[in-house]
């Protein structure tokens, strides 16, 4: 549908002072050709690029246990293998409901704001874990508490993903959207390759405390070096979003105009869709180091060498997945990713060990690995489908009516579609909680069966409503 944008407007000379770092922007018309290319894309793209890395660290925090957990028991604590899973758990129990306060109070606080202080308040889990790690004789009561704490780490995903699509046009949304939340993945990755290298050696200092002794390793580790690493990191990272980013008037909207999204059948329909790919995605990867640990350690496979690569495919393949579906559509990219996920979860299944079979790692790991990538496609692919969703809808809606209209159209669309982006996260994060809790309660096979079963159901539903010819929301 064509929409008109005003490209014969200048940019006042009076304003160019409000587009400066760390103001508040009042005029913002990304569609306006003219606009976009003397100012829009440069102001979006500092946005962007100080946002990464802050989403970034807010994954090293939320997924700082899934590595963690390896190690506890081989310096002295004494949990059980399904302990150990449901502190993987936990997190995401936590990070998926802030993510759900984040989707609406973050782009109405200020997202230059609401970066700064979410990123900074980061600082009291990881210290908290940091001391607790040192003691052997924590309580297991207190480490789950932590580790509820460090989930909030995950909910900075919901109000960044809602924001930093108001900066850009459509034609780059999925671009920008798979950028910001892919390489925002990649903490995943990130925290799981740093944090065993540098508990290996004092490289933190007496500040950080003495080491603990690994049993299995026969050697001296220090296991709260993952924790207090980052500390330094979030202070700059809060101060670099306060000082660099923008708040944008046109992202804010109170919750009475966000909630419309409950009554909305593609909020419903998208949700479904994204608790596939990002569920699965924040899963496999809370879920992955223990899989290893368990089932192919005693095979000399460690999970610190292996479970990284999993979440860094997935993350930058979530670019992927957003850049190929504004060429092709993003309903086809994410049947592709449903298809994928379930056809490699059988490679994985037929790769475990059973009895009288030790499986074959490397067959689980590349399985695995195609997971990942398929997830991280999808995860792109969602993103760019929900505005698009409600971009077209909102201006059929309006086509006829005038330009006043079809401007007041596309301001209600922009809005729906970041709090359905917010809050579609959100009831996905849950996955981090649900697929560890499901491989502490039964057989990982019998889990994984019931994770292709829901792919099938996301298969229908893509296919129905977006992708088949005569869809209702063709995207």
């Amino acid at each position: 549908m064509s929409i008109p944008t005003p490209t014969s407007r200048k940019v006042p000379s009076h304003r160019a002072e409000t587009y400066k770092p760390g103001a508040t922007i009042g005029d913002w018309r990304p569609e306006d050709e003219a606009f976009w290319q003397s100012t829009g894309r440069r102001v979006a793209q500092r946005n962007l690029w100080v946002s990464i890395p802050a989403l970034m660290l807010g994954f090293v925090v939320w997924q700082v246990w899934s590595v963690t957990v390896v190690k506890l028991n081989d310096v002295g604590f004494a949990f059980s293998a399904s302990q150990l899973f449901w502190l993987t758990a936990v997190p995401g129990i936590t990070g998926g409901t802030f993510r759900i306060l984040y989707t609406f109070i973050g782009p109405n606080f200020g997202e230059r704001k609401f970066t700064a202080f979410s990123t900074l308040i980061l600082v009291a889990p990881m210290l908290w874990l940091g001391f607790a790690l040192q003691d052997t004789g924590t309580p297991y009561w207190e480490l789950v508490l932590i580790a509820a704490v460090c989930g909030i780490g995950g909910a900075n995903f919901a109000s960044s993903m809602a924001n930093i699509g108001f900066f850009f046009p459509k034609r780059e949304k999925g671009s920008a959207n798979g950028l910001n939340g892919g390489l925002g993945n990649l903490g995943v990755s990130v925290v799981q390759l740093v944090a065993p290298l540098v508990v290996t050696a004092a490289v933190l200092g007496a500040p950080a405390g003495g080491p603990q002794h690994d049993a299995k390793e026969n050697t001296d580790i220090w296991l709260q070096n993952g924790a207090f690493l980052w500390v330094p990191l979030l202070v700059v990272m809060a101060l670099l979003a306060w000082f660099l980013m923008n708040d944008l008037r046109v992202a804010a909207a109170p919750f009475s105009q966000q909630k419309i999204i409950f009554k909305r059948k593609h909020n419903w329909l998208m949700t479904w869709l994204y608790v596939g790919t990002f569920g699965s995605f924040i899963g496999f990867a809370a879920g992955l180091p223990l899989l290893i640990k368990n089932n192919f350690e005693a095979q000399g496979y460690q999970a610190t060498t292996y479970a990284w690569l999993g979440p860094f495919v997935g993350a930058l393949m979530r670019w992927g997945g957003g850049w190929l579906s504004d060429k092709m559509g993003g309903a086809r990219v994410t049947m592709l990713s449903f298809v994928g996920m379930a056809a490699s979860l059988v490679v994985v299944i037929f790769a475990l060990p059973h009895p009288g079979d030790q499986g074959s790692f490397w067959t689980f790991f590349i399985g695995f690995l195609a997971a990942f990538a398929f997830s991280g496609l999808g995860n792109g692919s969602t993103f760019r489908q929900i505005p698009v969703i409600f971009r077209e809808q909102h201006m059929r809606e309006a086509e006829g009516k005038g330009p006043e209209a079809q401007a007041a159209a596309l301001k209600q669309s922009e809005m729906e579609a970041g709090a359905v982006t917010g809050f579609s996260s959100a009831i996905a994060a849950y996955g981090f909680f649900f697929i560890p809790a499901m491989f502490a309660a039964m057989a990982v096979t019998h889990a994984m069966w019931l994770f292709i079963g829901f792919y099938a159901t996301c298969l229908a539903v893509c296919w129905w409503f977006y992708a088949r010819k005569g869809a209702e929301a063709p995207s």
